[in-house]
C-alpha cells in the first residue's frame, strides 16, 4: 500500500463538481484531504488553488496533491513551478501508474472536460495506491530539477 496518507486538493470552477466529489471518495477511502478550493462553480483563476496544493505537497504538509481543472493544463503548468513538484497530466489509470512508477509525480492533474467522473476516481485512486520504482528511474527523477 502506498505511504500517501494526506492529500492537498484544489480545483478551479470547471473542476469544481468533480474536486467535490473526489474528496467525499478521498475521505471514504481513508485519506485526510485539504481542501484548497474553490468553493463554487464561479469563474475564479487557477493559480490561486493550483499554488497552494503545490506548496502543501512541496512542504510536507502532503503527501501527494490533486488538482482539477478543464484541461487540466493550466494546473499542472503552475504546479510545475514549484522546485520540488512533478505534476501529472493523467486522462488514464495506465498513465497515472506511469507517471507514479516512473517520475514519482506527486501530483496529479485531472482534465475534468475531457473524461467522466468514474475515471477520475479511477485515475486518482491509481495514482495514491502506486509506489515509484526508483532503480534506472530514479537517476531521471533527480535531473530534473532545474540547477541553473
Amino acid at each position: 500500500m502506498s505511504s500517501v496518507k494526506k492529500i492537498a486538493i484544489g480545483s478551479d470552477h470547471a473542476g469544481f463538481e468533480y474536486k467535490t466529489a473526489l474528496v467525499s471518495f478521498l475521505n471514504e477511502l481513508g485519506y485526510e484531504v485539504t481542501d484548497f478550493g474553490t468553493n463554487s462553480p464561479d469563474s475564479v483563476d487557477y493559480p490561486n488553488f493550483a499554488h497552494p496544493v503545490a506548496s502543501a505537497v512541496e512542504n510536507k504538509e502532503a503527501d501527494a496533491g490533486v488538482l482539477i481543472c478543464g484541461s487540466a493544463n493550466g494546473v499542472a503548468i503552475t504546479a510545475n513551478k514549484h522546485q520540488n513538484i512533478r505534476a501529472a497530466i493523467c486522462w488514464l489509470e495506465e498513465i497515472s501508474a506511469l507517471a507514479r512508477q516512473h517520475n514519482d509525480a506527486n501530483v496529479v492533474c485531472v482534465p475534468a472536460r475531457f473524461i467522466d467522473l468514474d475515471l477520475a476516481k479511477k485515475i486518482v485512486s491509481t495514482f495514491m495506491t502506486t509506489e515509484f520504482e526508483g532503480g534506472r528511474h530514479a537517476n531521471r527523477v533527480n535531473k530534473i530539477a532545474c540547477s541553473c
